[in-house]
């Protein structure tokens, strides 16, 4: 592998999880159809991307990395449908296609998202192209990125921040409060992508996780800020979802609270940290420079 070549092969990946899809057991065709709606949908696959980049740091092989980033997708999907739920964020369109609650029902959905967030445990638990003690590890950190701590604790703040607004930071605390509430709803599974890529290798050092560790965070909170500049900006053909609706809801987003040319600046901040950190990394480091400017430089 030379030092400007990725290990993530867009092709390939939709196949391991079309493989993943096809050795889930499901009693339901019908749920399995809503899985597959939802997974297989036309996507950027940045958090898998992120896992064979940072997989490259540690010189971990494909085989390796490639259940973990399943596993990392499946989270991922599984997230955006209990997102777009009513009783969430009502959503209609997600990756340019109605949501799952949508195209087949709110029960199903809630069923289709349940079980792609068991299927990711699963495919960890039993590819036999990790460790056992590499299967624990990344078992824990995907666990903890998705739950209380992170993903869904940073979902809950988002809602009390809407429906309880009395419970709101004050405003000298908002940009704190609203990094927090991103650095789990967002950024927590972004942070897990990297670092379990990492740790899919046979070669990692504890140095290389704690370079990994705070680029990660800031590559998350750098995704959201690009997401709120875009959901502000851009439209639903572009997006492939709906555009405004936090606004809308009156949900505090970085370009609310600080408006468009502050939060620019903000992203200029976290881009300069960001490259900075990829630097130290040397050659290998190349797909993940790639992209870190994927996420900051993409228009949907």
């Amino acid at each position: 592998m030379t030092a400007t070549t990725s290990l993530f092969d867009p092709a390939r990946f939709e196949a391991a999880l079309e493989d993943a899809l096809t050795a889930s057991a499901s009693l339901s065709p019908r749920l399995l159809a809503a899985m597959r709606h939802a997974l297989l949908a036309p996507g950027k696959r940045l958090r898998p991307q992120l896992v064979f980049a940072a997989g490259a740091l540690s010189q971990a092989p494909v085989e390796a990395l490639t259940p973990f980033a399943v596993a990392v997708e499946l989270i991922h999907t599984y997230s955006l449908i209990h997102d777009d739920l009513p009783a969430m964020d009502d959503d209609a369109l997600r990756r340019g296609r109605p949501t799952v609650h949508v195209a087949f029902d709110e029960a199903t959905a809630i069923l289709a998202g349940d079980a792609l967030q068991a299927l990711a445990f699963e495919t960890l638990a039993i590819t036999p192209e990790l460790t056992l003690e590499q299967r624990m590890r990344l078992v824990g950190l995907l666990a903890h990125a998705a739950g209380a701590g992170g993903m869904v604790g940073g979902q809950a703040l988002d809602i009390e921040a809407e429906r309880f607004p009395s419970t709101a930071a004050p405003e000298s605390d908002a940009l704190t409060a609203l990094e927090q509430l991103h650095r789990g709803k967002t950024g927590a599974l972004i942070e897990a992508a990297v670092i379990g890529g990492a740790l899919c290798g046979p070669k990692v050092k504890r140095t290389l996780l704690e370079t990994l560790a705070p680029l990660a965070a800031q590559l998350g909170l750098a995704f959201q800020i690009v997401d709120d500049l875009l959901d502000a900006t851009s439209d639903a053909a572009t997006l492939g979802k709906t555009p405004g609706k936090d606004a809308r809801q009156g949900k505090q987003t970085f370009v609310t609270l600080l408006g468009e040319r502050v939060a620019r600046e903000r992203l200029r901040t976290l881009q300069r940290q960001i490259d900075a950190a990829i630097a130290t990394l040397g050659r290998d480091a190349a797909p993940l420079a790639t992209v870190a400017r994927q996420v900051i430089e993409r228009d949907r």
